[in-house]
């Protein structure tokens, strides 16, 4: 009897699993399937747990179907029979495992999922350096009503509407956040590596050009970032930790951008050469940094991100809502429908191109 293994008991009660997760999920299913529910409590931050046991293995032994947060190589090793994994998680890449990367089966995660309240996050940055929270949040502390650093005449205050947002990596969250600052009426300009279709028009251009796809200025390439860094005032890291966009954000890189730039950053910690963005934040060059990922974490309490004013902090919740679970179970029955129904692979949402790491 063909079966699907849910292993989605998330230990953290905001992330928890409700009951109609299940029950939405086995009605979906033909009569002549078994769903099995997996009770034991695991770990959905990150790209996922690793942690596997006993009983788990036995299910997936039997299983056609698998969704979990990662995909644990040991998952693949004993799943013969599986042919499609989801992982609840955006991140994949401690699920590209070699015994993934060397299978056949349809692997496909939740990046879109989490982009809503991510987006909001970097608004809520955002927000937080242009109309200078920061420096109220620095008078507060001293218990001082300071208005002299808002009245200077090169006061570091802007509107969202005189600004030009960058944004590197256009998947999900990308689009959640053009979508918000460009209504604000900030220009928006939007890396993607290579030329694709987006939604609201084909990018059909060749070359570094950019074109505007649905009021988004679409860029591509080392020109295009070239582009994104010399004209932005502040540039949002939505991309994946890949080895090409791993470190990409170095010393090089930050003197090339604007300065008084403000750097969001909500995909990848390992993007970013924290020391130079240190050393770049300390001189003043940046005009802020918003960070809810880091090349460690936990953030080392030695770590001297946590001193600097020009940066704000946040430990790695810039996914966290009440509403993860709607989405995430909407996504997850259009894609077993399009199962059900052998639909062909390019209608299904959310697949992972295991080669190129997301």
């Amino acid at each position: 009897m063909p079966c699907v293994v849910l292993d989605m008991m998330d230990r953290r009660p905001i992330w928890a699993m409700p009951d109609w997760v299940s029950e939405h999920i086995r009605d979906a299913l033909p009569a002549s399937w078994t769903l099995e529910v997996v009770e034991e409590e695991t770990d959905g931050s990150g790209d996922g747990s690793a942690r596997v046991s006993e009983h788990i293995l036995d299910l997936v032994k039997e299983a056609e179907v698998y969704f979990g947060y990662g995909v644990p190589a040991e998952i693949i090793d004993v799943g013969s029979r599986l042919r499609w994994v989801h992982s609840g998680a955006s991140g994949v890449g401690s699920s590209l495992t070699p015994a993934m990367l060397a299978s056949d089966v349809i692997f496909t995660n939740s990046a879109g999922v989490h982009a809503p309240p991510m987006a909001e996050t970097v608004l809520a940055m955002l927000l937080y350096f242009t109309r200078g929270l920061d420096l109220a949040v620095e008078s507060q502390r001293r218990s001082e009503w300071s208005t002299e650093r808002f009245y200077i005449a090169d006061a570091p205050l802007l509107e969202l509407s005189a600004m030009t947002i960058g944004i590197v990596g256009f998947g999900g969250v990308g689009r959640e956040v053009a979508r918000r600052v460009a209504s604000l009426g900030a220009r928006v300009m939007a890396l993607k590596r290579t030329p694709v279709p987006v939604e609201g028009g084909p990018v059909q251009l060749t070359g570094a050009e950019g074109t505007m796809v649905a009021g988004i200025e679409m860029v591509w390439g080392d020109s295009g970032l070239d582009s994104v860094y010399r004209e932005c005032d502040a540039i949002v890291l939505a991309a994946p930790d890949t080895p090409k966009t791993r470190g990409m954000i170095d010393a090089d890189a930050l003197n090339r951008m604007k300065s008084g730039v403000i750097i969001l950053n909500v995909a990848r910690g390992r993007l970013i050469d924290e020391n130079a963005l240190v050393e770049a934040l300390s001189r003043g060059r940046i005009r802020g940094a918003g960070l809810d990922v880091f090349t460690e974490e936990p953030l080392p309490s030695d770590s001297p991100l946590w001193a600097l004013k020009n940066a704000v902090i946040t430990p790695h919740v810039s996914a966290v809502t009440r509403r993860f679970w709607k989405r995430e179970t909407d996504l997850i029955l259009r894609n077993l429908s399009r199962y059900m129904g052998d639909s062909p692979l390019e209608e299904w949402e959310n697949v992972v191109n295991k080669k190129e790491g997301y």
